[in-house]
């Protein structure tokens, strides 16, 4: 059986934002043909659409590791460690699921190993924790690090690095239009958030790998940040889990 080079869509901290990951989506698609979704984690929490945003990745070829809100919204973790906004969103997630979609979250690996890609939701230090942003981080990640690339989330922040010959890492920001050509480098690679952006800009984020290409393409988008905010404030939740998307804060 012949097998194609594919180009699949690298998403990460969706969090219950349906019209964000919609709009990625349709985003990838314009281009060509993708044949797969793989997603780094929390796929739900904080907006307003988990069940909906659960279905909408299920409709693909879809590879996914587990974050801490997806934890926390099948009960398996407790909501002490979260802030009070996250813990109310996490704890009024956890009313809203299925039993399935329970299952579903349950059932998703904390690390994950696909050809020559290792996906975990925050480091492989530890996976459901830990914000890896300092080349500390990122050498003890590469000390674990058994396949010559992973691709990492949690920060909701676009960046790669780039393990040096020495040892030590160099941390490279992203940006649209963003290409990282692979090579015989080890890489860190962040795609950002397709839900809750963090850098000052709200258009929601992913990257485009082409395995022909051997590239890594990250993506910025113009979503419906509206709907997503009327959904949050008609569900109840924080006021600010709504205003913070104007801002990409």
């Amino acid at each position: 059986m012949v097998r194609w080079p594919m180009r699949i869509a690298i998403v990460s901290d969706v969090h219950s934002n349906l019209a964000g990951l919609r709009a990625v989506l349709r985003d990838a698609e314009a281009d060509g043909a993708v044949d797969a979704v793989w997603c780094l984690g929390d796929i739900v929490g904080y907006a307003a659409e988990p069940s909906q945003t659960i279905a909408a990745l299920r409709e693909w070829p879809l590879t996914a590791v587990a974050g801490n809100h997806d934890l926390a919204a099948t009960r398996l973790m407790g909501v002490e460690d979260f802030n009070p906004v996250a813990a109310a969103a996490a704890l009024w997630t956890a009313g809203q699921l299925s039993e399935s979609e329970r299952a579903f979250l349950l059932d998703l690996p904390l690390t994950l190993v696909s050809g020559r890609f290792t996906l975990v939701h925050g480091s492989l230090s530890d996976p459901v924790w830990e914000y890896l942003l300092d080349e500390g981080q990122a050498a003890a990640h590469f000390a674990l690090q058994a396949t010559p690339y992973s691709l990492i989330g949690h920060s909701h922040l676009l960046f790669w690095v780039e393990e040096r010959a020495d040892g030590t890492a160099a941390f490279h920001r992203a940006d649209d239009g963003t290409v990282l050509r692979l090579g015989e480098a080890r890489l860190i690679i962040n795609p950002g958030s397709a839900g809750q952006p963090r850098d000052g800009d709200p258009r929601v984020s992913y990257v485009l790998y082409d395995e022909a290409a051997a590239t890594m393409t990250w993506h910025r988008v113009v979503y419906d940040i509206a709907a997503t905010q009327t959904a949050i404030r008609a569900a109840g939740l924080p006021p600010f889990l709504a205003d913070r998307l104007a801002t990409g804060r």
